[in-house]
Formats: structure tokens, sequence, C-alpha cells
């Protein structure tokens, strides 16, 4: 089973995904964060279909930190019902795949 994943995740704002990310790579949640801005968004939300402009977040991480990113998403996103979906990462990059476990590895004390 692959031990790299990427998350999907969606928030309303520039400066929620701005916040999200910095949460996420700050805290050694995750490896990396890309922010794609404007993706439009069709949803059927509390019985009526929804439109919305909203910004992806593309979180690289490992298997094992998925549970604490989805506990930092629950407790810092601005929706009642963030999504959180977590996709493998079944090939890669073994240089690419090893920084990713470098960077969010926990804190032993030093940034390096």
């Amino acid at each position: 089973m692959p031990d790299k994943i990427v998350i999907l995740s969606t928030c309303a704002s520039e400066e929620e995904s701005n916040k999200l990310a910095h949460l996420l790579v700050d805290g050694r949640l995750a490896a990396c964060v890309n922010v794609i801005p404007q993706v439009r968004s069709y949803y059927r939300w509390q019985g009526e279909v929804e439109t919305s402009h909203e910004w992806l977040l593309l979180i690289k991480t490992s298997r094992e930190r998925f549970a604490a990113v989805r506990a930092a998403l629950e407790q810092a996103h601005s929706y009642e019902v963030p999504e959180i979906v977590a996709l493998p990462i079944v090939e890669g990059s073994p240089a690419y795949l090893s920084w990713i476990d470098e960077n969010v590895r926990e804190n032993l004390g030093t940034d390096s």
C-alpha cells in the first residue's frame, strides 16, 4: 500500500487557502500545498444545486499524517463540511518521495 498521499480540499477564499496551506506546512503535516485559484465547483447543498468559485488545495503528505491533516483542516476550515479526500501516490520520483518524508517528520526540536 502506498505510504504517500495527495489530499484534495477546497476553500472559499484566497485568504483561507493561504492560511490553511501555511498551517499544514508550518506544522509539518504536509511537505507541500499547491493552491489552484478560482476553480468552479458545482455541488448539491441543503437540497439545492450550488455553484461557486473555490481555491483547490493539493496537499502532499504521508498516509500516517492523514488523521492529523484531517483534524487540522476540520478545526481551521470555514466550511461546515470541508472536502478532505486522500488519493494514493502510486509512483513517483524517489527523490521527491523522500523529500516528502523529510518534510512531514515530526519536529524533533529542529527545522532541518
